[in-house]
C-alpha cells in the first residue's frame, strides 16, 4: 500500500520555527503559550475534495513518464472514461458525504480505516523511527541521565499539552509579523471560530493538533479483521522495557504533578540494576506478528487471566525501551530503532523511546493514529528541554527511595498455546529481519545553502538524485512517492507528492545516457525545470490538490457501496503507480540525526532523507530483490553530477 510510509513533509518539516514562551513553573510544564494550544482548531479550513478533472489530470501526468506510448494512451482512455462516468457519480456522491460531515476531513475515516484493517505486521511495514541528536554535553549521554532527562521531558510536554499551555503548532511564513508577543496577545482575544483567519492576516498557517491526544496512554490493539485504537488518559504509570522484561511506575503524582526526577533516576536505576535474565518466552514478539494471528492470542491471553497486566501495558503514558549495548555506527542505530531485536519493544504503543547503553536515543512510532507533524514536534521539544533544562544532572543523586516496592515489575501466565504462538512470532520476526539491509550516506560537498542561492529547490534536487541513481542503476524510471502532510487543515493526513516526472524522466536520462551531448547551461535549465515542477507539485499537495487522496477516497466509496471497481484501478498502469519503488519521506530538524523505515514493497526502497545546510544525508533500507548500497552509491554520484553542473563546470565527474 502507498500509503505506509508517511513521515514529514516540506510543510511539516518547519521545525526550525521559534516559539516564544512565557513563565510557567518549569518543573511541570515547557511553557505557558499566550495562546491556548487548540485556540485555531475549530476554524482551521476544511480539506478541499479537489475537482474530478483536476485530479485526472494529475494522475495522468504521474503516469506519463512510467508508460510508452502505446500504453498510456490506453491509461488515459481509461482516465477520461472514469471522468465522464462513474467516477463522476463516486465524485458527487462524496462531496455530498463531505458536506455532511463539516467536522473533519474526507480523508480522516478512510485513511484510518486503512491503517487498522491491514493485517500486516507494524514492524517494517509501517512504523518508522526518528533519531535524537545526541546531547551536546557529552557527560549527559549517560544512559541514565539521559533516560531521567527525557522522561520528565516527555511527561512535561503532556502535561503542558493537556493544560492548553502548549504553544500552537504554526506555520509561519512571516515570523517577523506573526510569532510575536504582540500578535499572540491580540489574536488570543479573537474567538476560536475566528482565530484562524486573524493568522492567515499575517500569512501564519495555524496546522490540526487533532492528533495529539494519541501521544499519550494509547495503543493500537489487535482485533480480528480491523484494529482499534485505545487512549486511557487516568493512567500515571510509565512502562519500561529492558532485557524483555516489563516494569511500570507511576510517573504522575495523585495531585497531577510530575514525580521528583530524582525519584524517577532512582527508580530506572533499579531497573537498570535488576539482573533477571531475558524470559525464555518473551510477550514482545507478539505484536510483531499478523495482526490477526496477533489478535488471537491476545484473546488466549486474556482467557489466561493477564486482563489487568495488559490493561497496564496498554494504557502506560508511553513506553520507554532501555537496550543493554552501545551503538556501533548508524547502519546498527537504523536496525536497532526501526526494528531491535524483536523483545524490547511494545510495537502497538504510540510510540517507544528507546535509549541505548551509550545514551542514543529514538522515537520508534505506531502510524495509524498519526503522522509526522505530532510526533515531531514532541521530538523537538523533549529534545530542547532536556538539553537546555535538564531535570538531572550526571551529578544528581537518585532519591532515597523505595523502588522494589515503587516498581512493579510485570508478570504474564503462559500456557502451551501461548509459548507455541511466541516461538512462531519469534521465527518469522527473526527470519524476516534477517532480509532487510540499510545502509547511509552524508554527502558533504553542499547542501540546502547553495541550492537556495542557485534558486533551485533543495528537495527537488534531492528527489532528481534519487531518480538518476535508479536509472543508472535498473536502466528505469519507477513509481515513486513523496509524502507531505496536508495539516494546514482540519484532521488533514497526507498527500502524495509523485517525483518521477517527464521532467525528471528527460533530465536523468541526459544525465546518465547522454552527459557529452549536453553543455552546462542545457542542464542547468533541466535541473531548473525539474526544480519548477517539484516546487508545483509539493505546493499542490500541500493544499490539499493531489490527485492520491482523492482517488483513494472514490475507490473506498465504490467499494463500500458495493459498486463494482470502476476500470481505472483495474489498469495494470494503476496498479504499478501505487507499487511505490522509491517509497521517500524528508525531515529535517536540529533535534533529529536520522530517521527511517523499510521498502513499501519487496523490490523496493525505503529512503528516508534530510537535506541540510552544507550537506545532504540519506539512510536507505532494502530488501533482496535490490541493493541499498549500490543504490546509495548512485544517489553519491548522482548528487556529484547535479551540484558540478550548479557549480558552471562543463564536465561531469568520471
Amino acid at each position: 500500500m502507498a500509503a505506509r510510509r508517511l513521515l514529514l513533509s516540506p510543510l511539516s518539516g518547519a521545525p526550525g520555527l521559534r516559539r516564544g514562551s512565557g513563565s510557567a513553573d518549569c518543573s511541570q510544564y515547557l511553557h505557558r503559550s499566550l495562546v491556548p494550544t487548540m485556540h485555531y482548531q475549530k476554524s482551521l479550513p476544511r480539506l478541499p475534495i479537489p475537482k474530478l478533472e483536476d485530479t485526472v489530470r494529475r494522475y495522468l501526468n504521474a503516469q506519463k513518464p512510467l508508460l510508452d506510448d502505446d500504453q498510456f494512451r490506453e491509461t488515459e482512455e481509461l482516465g477520461r472514461s472514469f471522468e465522464r462516468g462513474i467516477g463522476r457519480e463516486l465524485h458527487e456522491q462524496l462531496v455530498a458525504q463531505d458536506k455532511q460531515n463539516k467536522h473533519t476531513s474526507y480523508i480522516s475515516g478512510p485513511w484510518f480505516d486503512m491503517y487498522l484493517s491491514s493485517r500486516d505486521s507494524l514492524v517494517l511495514n509501517f512504523n518508522p523511527f526518528m533519531s535524537f541528536n545526541p546531547d551536546p554535553k557529552a557527560e549527559y549521554n549517560d544512559q541514565l541521565t539521559r533516560a531521567t532527562n527525557m522522561t520528565v521531558s516527555a511527561i512535561r510536554f503532556l502535561k503542558t499539552l493537556r493544560a492548553g499551555f502548549l504553544e500552537p503548532e504554526v506555520f509561519h511564513l512571516n515570523p517577523a509579523k506573526s510569532d510575536t508577543q504582540t500578535f499572540k496577545r491580540l489574536i488570543r482575544y479573537v474567538p476560536s471560530s475566528l482565530s484562524w483567519f486573524g493568522a492567515y492576516m499575517v500569512n501564519a498557517y495555524p496546522l490540526d493538533m487533532s492528533q495529539y491526544f494519541r501521544l499519550f496512554n494509547s495503543s493500537r490493539l489487535p482485533k480480528l479483521n480491523r484494529d482499534e485504537l485505545f487512549t486511557d488518559e487516568k493512567a500515571k504509570h510509565l512502562l519500561v522495557l529492558r532485557n524483555g522484561n516489563f516494569y511500570i511506575f507511576d510517573v504522575i503524582d495523585r495531585d497531577g504533578d510530575i514525580v521528583k526526577p530524582s525519584e524517577i533516576q532512582a527508580h530506572l536505576k533499579y531497573i537498570l540494576n535488576d539482573n533477571s535474565p531475558a524470559p525464555a518466552f518473551p510477550l514482545a514478539y507478539l505484536p510483531s506478528e499478523n495482526r490477526d494471528i496477533w489478535a488471537l492470542l491476545r484473546q488466549k491471553l486474556l482467557d489466561n487471566g493477564n486482563e489487568e497486566v495488559l490493561q497496564k501495558v496498554d494504557s502506560a503514558v508511553f513506553c520507554l525501551c532501555l537496550d543493554d549495548f552501545p551503538i556501533k555506527d548508524l547502519v546498527h542505530l537504523s536496525h536497532n530503532m526501526l526494528h531491535g531485536d524483536g523483545i524490547n519493544r511494545w510495537y502497538d504503543k504510540s510510540f517507544n523511546l528507546i535509549i541505548t547503553k551509550d545514551g542514543n536515543a529514538a522515537i520508534h512510532f505506531e502510524h495509524s493514529w498519526g503522522d509526522g507533524v505530532a510526533v515531531l514536534r514532541f521530538q523537538n521539544e523533549v529534545f530542547k528541554d532536556s538539553t537546555q533544562k535538564p531535570a538531572v544532572t550526571p551529578q544528581s543523586q537518585p532519591a532515597a527511595v523505595d523502588s522494589s516496592s515503587a516498581v512493579q515489575k510485570l508478570s504474564f501466565k503462559m500456557n502451551d498455546a501461548l509459548k507455541a504462538g511466541i516461538t512462531k512470532a519469534k521465527q518469522n520476526f527473526d527470519a524476516t529481519m534477517e532480509t532487510l539491509t540499510v545502509d547511509y550516506i552524508r554527502f558533504k560537498k553542499g547542501g540546502k545553502d547553495f541550492l537556495k542561492q542557485k534558486k533551485i529547490s533543495p528537495d527537488a534536487v534531492a528527489q532528481l538524485s534519487f531518480q538518476m541513481a535508479f536509472f543508472r542503476q535498473y536502466g528505469q524510471t519507477v513509481a515513486t512517492y513523496e509524502s507531505c502532510s496536508t495539516a494546514a487543515f482540519k484532521h488533514g493526513r497526507t498527500e502524495t507528492i509523485r517525483p518521477a516526472s517527464i521532467y525528471t524522466k528527460k533530465c536523468t536520462e541526459a544525465f546518465v545516457m547522454h552527459p557529452s551531448k549536453h553543455s552546462a547551461e542545457e542542464f542547468q535549465q533541466m535541473i531548473a525545470e525539474c526544480s519548477n515542477y517539484h516546487s508545483q507539485l509539493t505546493k499542490e499537495a500541500a493544499m490539499g490538490q493531489g490527485f492520491d487522496r482523492h482517488l483513494f477516497s472514490l475507490r473506498y466509496l465504490a467499494v463500500s457501496k458495493g459498486i463494482p471497481l470502476p476500470d481505472i484501478y483495474q489498469d495494470k498502469a494503476h496498479v504499478q503507480l501505487n507499487h511505490n519503488i522509491l517509497s521517500t519521506s524528508t525531515l529535517s530538524s536540529p533535534s533529529v540525526n536520522i530517521g527511517g523505515f523499510a521498502p513499501v514493497v519487496p523490490d523496493g526502497f525505503g529512503v528516508g532523507y534530510g537535506v541540510h545546510d552544507n550537506w545532504i544525508g540519506c539512510v536507505v533500507s532494502s530488501y533482496p530483490a535490490r541493493n541499498a548500497h549500490e543504490f546509495l552509491q548512485c544517489v553519491h554520484k548522482s548528487l556529484e553530477d547535479i551540484f558540478q553542473v550548479l557549480e558552471g563546470a562543463v564536465k561531469l565527474y568520471k
